[in-house]
Protein backbone atom coordinates (compact mmCIF):
# COMPACT_ATOMS: atom_id res chain seq x y z
CA UNK A 1 0.00 0.00 0.00
CA UNK A 2 0.97 3.37 -0.69
CA UNK A 3 1.65 5.42 2.12
CA UNK A 4 1.24 8.82 0.07
CA UNK A 5 -2.33 8.13 -0.65
CA UNK A 6 -4.46 11.09 0.99
CA UNK A 7 -5.93 8.90 3.35
CA UNK A 8 -5.48 8.68 6.11
CA UNK A 9 -4.45 12.45 7.23
CA UNK A 10 -1.71 11.04 9.50
CA UNK A 11 0.23 9.05 7.05
CA UNK A 12 0.36 11.66 4.02
CA UNK A 13 1.54 14.54 6.52
CA UNK A 14 4.51 12.20 6.81
CA UNK A 15 5.08 12.29 2.98
CA UNK A 16 5.57 16.53 3.37
CA UNK A 17 8.72 16.15 4.32
CA UNK A 18 10.14 19.69 2.41
CA UNK A 19 8.06 22.64 3.36
CA UNK A 20 9.96 25.46 1.54
CA UNK A 21 12.27 26.15 -0.51
CA UNK A 22 13.37 30.10 -0.85
CA UNK A 23 16.67 32.23 -2.30
CA UNK A 24 18.50 34.99 -1.76
CA UNK A 25 21.50 36.71 -2.35
CA UNK A 26 24.31 37.20 0.36
CA UNK A 27 27.02 39.54 -0.76
CA UNK A 28 28.44 37.56 -4.04
CA UNK A 29 26.80 34.11 -2.83
CA UNK A 30 23.45 32.60 -3.72
CA UNK A 31 21.91 30.99 -0.72
CA UNK A 32 19.17 28.38 -1.19
CA UNK A 33 16.95 27.94 1.92
CA UNK A 34 15.63 24.50 1.86
CA UNK A 35 13.07 24.01 5.35
CA UNK A 36 12.12 20.97 5.95
CA UNK A 37 9.88 18.76 8.67
CA UNK A 38 11.86 16.69 10.60
CA UNK A 39 10.16 14.04 11.13
CA UNK A 40 12.68 11.48 11.79
CA UNK A 41 16.36 11.29 13.73
CA UNK A 42 17.39 8.95 10.96
CA UNK A 43 20.38 10.55 8.95
CA UNK A 44 19.48 13.01 6.05
CA UNK A 45 20.87 13.34 2.74
CA UNK A 46 20.79 15.90 0.65
CA UNK A 47 21.40 16.76 -3.31
CA UNK A 48 21.21 21.01 -4.44
CA UNK A 49 21.18 20.53 -8.26
CA UNK A 50 20.54 23.43 -11.25
CA UNK A 51 18.46 22.43 -13.91
CA UNK A 52 19.54 24.65 -17.46
CA UNK A 53 19.37 24.11 -20.86
CA UNK A 54 17.49 21.22 -20.07
CA UNK A 55 20.21 19.32 -18.51
CA UNK A 56 20.50 18.66 -14.65
CA UNK A 57 23.65 19.43 -13.07
CA UNK A 58 24.64 18.52 -9.39
CA UNK A 59 25.79 21.09 -7.11
CA UNK A 60 26.59 19.24 -3.86
CA UNK A 61 25.07 16.36 -2.85
CA UNK A 62 25.79 13.38 -0.10
CA UNK A 63 23.18 10.73 -2.84
CA UNK A 64 25.61 11.42 -5.54
CA UNK A 65 28.63 13.01 -6.97
CA UNK A 66 28.62 16.69 -8.04
CA UNK A 67 29.98 18.72 -10.24
CA UNK A 68 33.84 19.92 -10.23
CA UNK A 69 33.01 23.34 -11.44
CA UNK A 70 30.16 23.66 -8.57
CA UNK A 71 31.95 21.49 -6.21
CA UNK A 72 34.83 24.40 -5.63
CA UNK A 73 32.17 27.13 -5.31
CA UNK A 74 29.65 25.09 -3.41
CA UNK A 75 28.98 24.35 0.39
CA UNK A 76 26.36 23.41 2.35
CA UNK A 77 25.13 23.75 5.96
CA UNK A 78 22.71 22.11 7.98
CA UNK A 79 20.81 23.75 10.97
CA UNK A 80 17.68 21.95 12.72
CA UNK A 81 14.85 21.79 10.02
CA UNK A 82 17.53 23.53 7.16
CA UNK A 83 19.83 22.66 4.61
CA UNK A 84 21.42 25.91 3.19
CA UNK A 85 23.48 25.89 -0.35
CA UNK A 86 25.97 28.37 -0.29
CA UNK A 87 27.29 29.15 -4.20
CA UNK A 88 29.76 31.85 -4.48
CA UNK A 89 30.39 34.13 -6.90
CA UNK A 90 26.72 33.92 -8.17
CA UNK A 91 26.12 35.34 -11.59
CA UNK A 92 23.49 35.32 -14.30
CA UNK A 93 24.95 32.12 -15.95
CA UNK A 94 23.71 30.17 -13.15
CA UNK A 95 20.51 31.35 -13.24
CA UNK A 96 17.91 28.29 -13.39
CA UNK A 97 15.77 26.05 -11.91
CA UNK A 98 17.71 25.04 -8.47
CA UNK A 99 16.05 21.50 -7.09
CA UNK A 100 16.35 20.71 -3.40
CA UNK A 101 16.38 16.49 -2.75
CA UNK A 102 16.21 15.29 0.79
CA UNK A 103 15.86 11.52 1.80
CA UNK A 104 15.91 10.18 5.38
CA UNK A 105 17.73 7.10 5.86
CA UNK A 106 15.58 4.03 5.87
CA UNK A 107 12.22 6.56 5.29
CA UNK A 108 10.88 4.15 1.96
CA UNK A 109 8.51 7.53 1.49
CA UNK A 110 10.70 8.27 -1.30
CA UNK A 111 12.64 11.43 -1.86
CA UNK A 112 11.21 14.71 -1.34
CA UNK A 113 11.70 17.37 -4.15
CA UNK A 114 11.44 21.12 -4.07
CA UNK A 115 12.02 23.53 -7.46
CA UNK A 116 12.67 27.34 -7.09
CA UNK A 117 13.33 29.27 -10.16
CA UNK A 118 16.36 31.79 -9.73
CA UNK A 119 16.78 34.85 -11.43
CA UNK A 120 19.63 37.34 -11.00
CA UNK A 121 17.77 40.31 -11.03
CA UNK A 122 14.63 39.20 -9.02
CA UNK A 123 16.86 37.74 -5.69
CA UNK A 124 16.28 39.43 -2.38
CA UNK A 125 18.99 40.34 -0.13
CA UNK A 126 19.48 37.88 2.64
CA UNK A 127 18.12 38.91 5.59
CA UNK A 128 21.02 36.52 7.40
CA UNK A 129 20.44 37.33 10.90
CA UNK A 130 18.33 34.26 11.71
CA UNK A 131 21.43 31.54 11.60
CA UNK A 132 23.19 33.93 13.78
CA UNK A 133 22.34 32.56 16.84
CA UNK A 134 22.84 28.85 15.60
CA UNK A 135 26.52 29.14 13.73
CA UNK A 136 28.84 31.50 15.33
CA UNK A 137 30.84 31.83 12.35
CA UNK A 138 28.42 33.87 10.54
CA UNK A 139 29.58 36.45 13.56
CA UNK A 140 32.96 36.28 12.29
CA UNK A 141 31.71 37.02 8.56
CA UNK A 142 29.62 39.87 9.85
CA UNK A 143 32.31 41.53 11.78
CA UNK A 144 34.92 41.12 8.79
CA UNK A 145 32.53 42.49 6.40
CA UNK A 146 31.45 45.41 7.87
CA UNK A 147 32.11 48.38 5.73
CA UNK A 148 35.54 50.26 5.85
CA UNK A 149 33.78 53.46 6.47
CA UNK A 150 32.81 52.38 9.78
CA UNK A 151 36.46 51.56 10.77
CA UNK A 152 37.16 55.01 9.92
CA UNK A 153 34.08 56.87 11.85
CA UNK A 154 36.05 55.04 14.53
CA UNK A 155 39.34 56.36 13.94
CA UNK A 156 37.65 60.38 13.68
CA UNK A 157 36.23 59.57 17.68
Amino acid sequence: SNPCLPLPVLQAAHCQMIKDLSACLLGQSLRVDCHYENKTSNPLTYEFSITKDNRKHVIHSTISVSENIYRSRANVTMHKNLVCLYLQSFTTSDEGVYMCELKATNDYTGNQIKNITVIKDKLEKCAGFSLLIQNTSWLLLLLLSLPLLQAVDFVSL
